[in-house]
């Protein structure tokens, strides 16, 4: 089964009539200008169909499709499991509806063994990835450390001297790509005066209001970002930092990020289709959360990171950054960012890392988007949802325990 409407479902998009029609009736239009397109439910629409919101740039695939092959099972919907945090009993299929899932595939030993979609998702759409982006963004930047392009020790100041006097000039690439920078800028989604906001209204990732008179690029709010702390001594999330990654790679190499990520993934692994990344009015792809693809290919990157680098017949990321990566960084400096359900877990390229037995790390998205590799479980599980609020701590306490679930149950299986 690969496609699945819960027609009881007040949000589901195809019942509630979003976008139908020619055209589509006043009130079930979902637009940028108004702000319409990030509210629930219609996001629940607008997060498969970003292409026809704003300006994008494409990711390029190329050669022949690398095939998943597929041994689909029916014992994975019942499996229970406990909740964290009130311990109440729930099934893998009850999860799904809960944290407003539009689409999952998992993979065992590089075969799909579950895929479901809901809602406006479909095998062919690409979903908006969020922070998963930064996932990729991350790789993108270990690779180039790790082939000499760029110096994990050099200062952002030597690559972008346009920062200098910003709070990333004196930082290190190392404390952009774990995140151990000291910004005055705050990421929490549910205050309307955090500057996440006004970044994402730089980027024209948001709407602006009548007068707006803030930064007009990506670029352009980088440079008014203020110091607070210092650098390398705890984990702090904070998009801009992988933004600010995002411009020292195209710097680097003089490519857009969706011509490198085209170059050295989307063509390698053998994507099914095109991804996209959205781009701001000055043409800057969002590094911080802009890409858009389908889920079998999220699942390939997922497979590829779980083979430590190597899929589709060749060694695409070398084995060393993929063991850096699960290998994670230092706990204690992940322990200062207060994530009571991610007890142990540390982040490292832009990754987040468990150090559980399992030795599972994972790419993670604002409302639900994911990549979980297990490695003992022999499991890649990728997911899109749009859950009604952007915190994964909202998610969480029905998602890690069913990540949990079905690894072991698949590991059981033998």
């Amino acid at each position: 089964m690969t496609h699945a409407n819960v027609p009881s479902d007040p949000t589901d998009p195809s019942s509630q009539g979003w976008m139908q029609g020619h055209p589509p009736p006043p009130d079930k239009l979902v637009r940028f200008v108004d702000g319409s397109h990030y509210r629930f439910p219609q996001s629940r629409w607008s997060f498969s169909h970003q292409r026809e919101l704003g300006p994008t740039r494409a990711v390029a695939r190329g050669g022949p499709v690398a095939e998943l092959p597929r041994a689909l099972r029916d014992d994975i919907d019942a499996l229970r499991f406990h909740t964290l945090v009130d311990g109440r009993a729930m099934t893998w299929a009850e999860s799904l509806a809960v944290n407003h899932t539009d689409g999952i595939v998992v993979l065992h030993r590089g075969r799909i063994v579950y895929e479901r979609y809901f809602g406006a998702l479909r095998p062919e759409l690409q979903h908006i990835a969020f922070s998963v982006t930064k996932s990729f963004v991350g790789l993108m930047g270990a690779v180039l450390v790790h082939e000499g392009v760029l110096d994990a020790q050099s200062l952002v100041r030597s690559h972008l001297p346009e920062l200098a006097d910003s709070a990333f000039g004196n930082a290190t690439l190392r404390q952009l790509l774990d995140m151990t920078t000291g910004l005055d800028y705050s990421e929490n989604y549910a205050d309307p005066a955090a500057q996440i906001h006004e970044h994402a209204r730089a980027g024209g990732f948001l709407p602006r209001a009548p007068g707006y008179q803030g930064a007009d690029s990506f670029y352009d709010f980088l440079k008014t970002v203020r110091p607070l702390g210092e650098h390398g001594r705890a984990f702090a999330y904070k998009t801009v930092n992988t933004d600010t990654l995002g411009w020292v790679i195209r710097r680097a190499t003089g490519l857009h990020l969706a011509e490198l990520i085209s170059q050295r993934l989307w063509q390698p692994l053998g994507c099914e289709q095109e991804a996209f990344f959205a781009i701001d009015s000055h043409g800057t792809d969002f590094a911080g959360g802009g890409l858009n693809t389908t889920l079998r290919d999220l699942a390939r990157l997922g497979e590829m990171m779980r083979l430590r680098g190597h899929f589709n017949g060749r060694q695409i990321v070398p084995e060393a950054v993929v063991d850096d990566i699960a290998g994670g960084a230092d706990p204690a400096h992940f322990a200062q960012a207060g994530y009571a359900l991610l007890p142990g877990w540390s982040y490292r390229n832009m990754w987040w890392v468990t150090h559980s037995a399992h030795r599972a790390f994972a790419a993670r998205g604002v409302h639900g988007q994911l990549i979980h590799v297990d490695p003992v479980a022999e499991i890649v599980i990728a997911r899109y949802a749009s859950h009604p609020q952007a915190a994964n701590v909202h998610l969480d306490p029905t998602s890690l325990p069913a990540w949990a679930a079905l690894g072991e149950h698949l590991r059981s299986q033998g």
